[in-house]
């Protein structure tokens, strides 16, 4: 059974948000401190994380770097639920690791679909045991990127997108593309979003010093590219 953390303080929410989650089937755990998800979460192996961006001990935001840094949790899917709904907000939330932001208050109906769509994405469907594109090797049956010697830990939705870009090497994709691809054409997502995990993608495919491989081409979108240009703004 799918298990999902609900890491949210509020009760009535909390109740609200388990009463559907389980009524669709899925297993839930609630957590209301941020101090006790690390430890929860290690032990526990949840499939998904609903994560409120405040929360007493540890703020949400804090707990989704460090998730993304654990490597037991690396590619655990999270959603964040929050009252915070500047874009600049969205954009550190997306930067900080989590794979969807979700604004206070929401439809239930749609925080379902997304769930539902985000938990697909972990686990692809593709054609081929492999894909490789210069020296970036994806391995499905692992679910392990490389580069090189090196590994290159991806978040899931990063882990999908490469895919798709991978699929079509050197076609430049838009973002509304790219969007309808990765994330689904049920549910909306901005396409800011798009480039928030394009700069993720980017980060943990250069960290170890390589040449960048993904193009960004201007109005267009992004494609891959061995000889890409850093000069280009989409």
């Amino acid at each position: 059974m799918t298990k999902i953390f609900i890491v949210e303080d509020e009760a009535g929410l909390v109740t609200l948000l388990k009463y559907n989650l389980e009524k669709q089937g899925y297993e839930t755990i609630v957590i209301m401190d941020g101090k006790e998800v690390m430890p929860m979460a290690l032990t526990e192996k949840p499939d998904l994380i609903l994560l409120d961006w405040m929360l007493p001990s540890i703020p949400g935001i804090d707990l989704c770097r460090e998730i993304r840094k654990t490597y037991e949790l690396r590619n655990t899917p999270i959603i964040m639920l929050t009252a915070r709904g500047d874009e600049a907000d969205k954009v550190k939330g997306l930067s900080f690791g989590a794979d969807d932001y979700v604004t206070k208050p929401f439809s239930v109906p749609e925080l379902m679909a997304r769930i539902a769509a985000l938990l697909r994405r972990v686990q692809p469907t593709p054609v081929q045991d492999n894909l490789r594109f210069g020296d970036v090797e994806m391995d499905f049956a692992k679910r392990r990127v490389t580069r090189g010697e090196r590994a290159v830990h991806l978040g899931p939705t990063e882990f999908r997108l490469l895919q798709f870009l991978m699929e079509k090497p050197g076609d430049v994709l838009s973002r509304e593309s790219l969007l309808k691809s990765v994330w689904g054409g049920s549910i909306h997502v901005e396409l800011r979003t798009v480039d928030v995990h394009i700069r993720r993608l980017r980060r943990a495919l250069n960290e170890g010093g390589e040449s960048d491989i993904i193009r960004t081409v201007r109005s267009a979108g992004y494609a891959l590219d061995l000889n890409a240009c850093d000069d280009e703004e989409l």
